[in-house]
């Protein structure tokens, strides 16, 4: 059973295939090489390549808790790298995320296909902040998690090929409602789409239709797109 808050699994849920699309679009992108990182200037290096970013918090594997950058006594709300990442604590305290509000945020115990719990955090504030994708920079007890927000990064551009893996990976992690995962991946790259309690039918970017299938438990069964050439191109 998750511990994981209902509004923190319900927001997971409608950002999850969005964020790891732009999670291996920022792969593609960012080499991960020997890396350094300037969290006055907000950058981070790796591979010749140079980003802003931001610090959302850090995760420490001993404790196996989760802190964000503005209950870090080392940053601060009123650092550079943290007074961006201020909206996620906002959006926190008005729908109701103790994930989101909480200084120090326990995760011992959680036990699913994820590293650790401080990975899903850092997804659904990623994915509340939008922009280029997240870093996990690690570092001896843990790791650092870093929003880039960067326009010479590229954003994850629409392909129906592969949104079955992303919507089955994403229902893995945040497995609270995956028609809600899959309405959330139509809407951010604008695909017209209905719903039915087992079914979503959408009208793909340049001609084409795709049905998804649910089953009576709200679990994803199948994609099936019927592709034209513009679609494809």
């Amino acid at each position: 059973m998750s511990g994981f808050s209902p509004a923190f699994e319900r927001l997971g849920a409608a950002l999850a295939a969005v964020v790891l699309q732009q999670q291996e679009t920022l792969a593609e992108f960012l080499p991960r090489e020997d890396w350094s990182a300037d969290l006055t200037a907000r950058t981070y290096s790796s591979g010749g390549v140079t980003v802003r970013v931001s610090l959302l918090g850090s995760y420490a594997a001993r404790e196996r808790t989760w802190l964000w950058g503005w209950a870090n006594p080392q940053f601060g709300a009123a650092h550079p790298a943290v007074t961006p990442t201020l909206g996620i604590r906002t959006l926190g305290e008005r729908l109701g995320i103790p994930e989101f509000t909480t200084p120090e945020v326990d995760l011992s115990w959680y036990e699913g296909p994820a590293g650790h719990g401080g990975e899903l955090v850092a997804m659904a504030a990623g994915g509340v902040l939008g922009g280029a994708g997240y870093i996990g920079a690690g570092y001896d007890g843990g790791s650092a998690y870093l929003h880039v927000d960067d326009p010479q990064a590229p954003p994850a551009q629409w392909d129906p090929v592969t949104l079955p893996r992303l919507l089955a990976n994403a229902a893995s992690l945040f497995p609270h409602e995956p028609r809600l995962t899959l309405a959330g991946f139509l809407s951010h790259h604008r695909v017209g789409f209905r719903q039915t309690d087992v079914l979503t039918e959408a009208l793909l970017p340049g001609g084409g239709t795709a049905r998804a299938a649910f089953d009576g438990l709200g679990r994803f069964v199948s994609w099936k797109a019927e592709l034209t050439p513009a679609t494809l191109g």
